[in-house]
């Protein structure tokens, strides 16, 4: 079935308002990097929720060549938001790791940052009238286990857990977002490649295997089955099963709550095992863009 985005935006904003619903929330805080992910992220909480009960971090790690696309996107949305460098963070543990006598691993120095950035929007998020921390990670990526366990893959609840790179794509495009923000090319922002050199393929190939079972053998046996390996410098899976909510309904458990609090929903993980209309499922009967006061999707 072709993947129609205007008619997953009704469903999936009913989910986001239900998940904040259930977490007792009201601002929803997310890290912005500029790329595809927290930018489409982002304009979802606000068609969502209002701008008003959006807030975006921006985190650079030290001298960010690219924060400009992170600035840019805030302003588009018009949302509150804060730059909270990580930099003295990140050094101080690498450097009480040295003085204790542990001489940090690459994988350590890599992955770092990403938990780092993790803390920091806790800390905002406790600091802000009921502030939940929204995930942007995608389908294509977690399905390879392109993440950082208590890092980047963590959050109350993730409005994109079950999309694919380029269905982001197509939700951003009809959330009305400057294509500059979701053609940039996908990057850790850590180790200076994108995330396609990091994995040796790309997210095409990742997206045609999980939506279509089509994909070339090479690809196959270096790394899809596996979801990533433990032990490489990204991503750092160590053999954790992804963690992120299914908008499609595979669970009715609450991910984050005032009697839950911790764990999020387990995701499929066998591309054969998708509801066959995973691409029509309708969560309720709200379709308003709207709700809550809440202003259109930017323009």
């Amino acid at each position: 079935m072709e993947f129609n985005p205007q008619k997953q935006l009704a469903g999936l904003l009913e989910w986001m308002d239900q998940q904040m619903t259930q977490c007792g929330g009201k601002t929803a805080v997310i890290g912005i990097s500029g790329g595809k992910d927290s930018s489409t992220v982002a304009a979802l909480a606000v068609a969502a929720y209002g701008r008003e009960n959006v807030y975006g971090v921006l985190m650079p790690n030290g001298v960010q060549p690219d924060i400009d696309y992170s600035q840019a996107l805030v302003e588009h949305l018009q949302i509150p938001h804060c730059t909270i460098n990580i930099h003295d963070a990140v050094q101080g543990v690498l450097q009480e790791m040295e003085k204790a006598g542990l001489t940090p691993s690459r994988q350590t120095a890599v992955n770092l940052p990403s938990r780092v950035r993790m803390a920091t929007l806790y800390a905002v998020a406790q600091t802000l009238p009921a502030g939940i921390v929204i995930n942007t990670s995608n389908l294509s990526e977690d399905w390879v286990g392109y993440c950082t366990i208590y890092g980047d893959s963590a959050g109350a609840f993730s409005p994109l857990g079950m999309y694919t790179t380029e269905e982001v794509i197509a939700l951003g495009r009809v959330l009305g977002l400057p294509e500059k923000f979701l053609v940039k090319a996908p990057s850790d922002g850590l180790t200076g490649l994108t995330d396609e050199d990091n994995l040796g393929f790309t997210y095409h190939a990742v997206n045609e295997y999980v939506r279509r079972g089509v994909c070339d053998p090479a690809i196959r046996e270096q790394r899809l089955p596996g979801r990533g390996r433990p032990g490489e410098d990204r991503p750092d899976a160590q053999g954790q099963p992804l963690q992120v909510p299914d908008p499609a309904g595979v669970s009715q458990r609450p991910a984050y709550g005032p009697h839950r609090r911790n764990g999020l929903l387990q995701v499929r993980k066998n591309p054969a095992a998708l509801p066959q209309d995973f691409f029509a499922y309708s969560l309720g009967p709200k379709g308003s863009m709207g709700r809550k006061g809440s202003s259109s999707p930017p323009s």
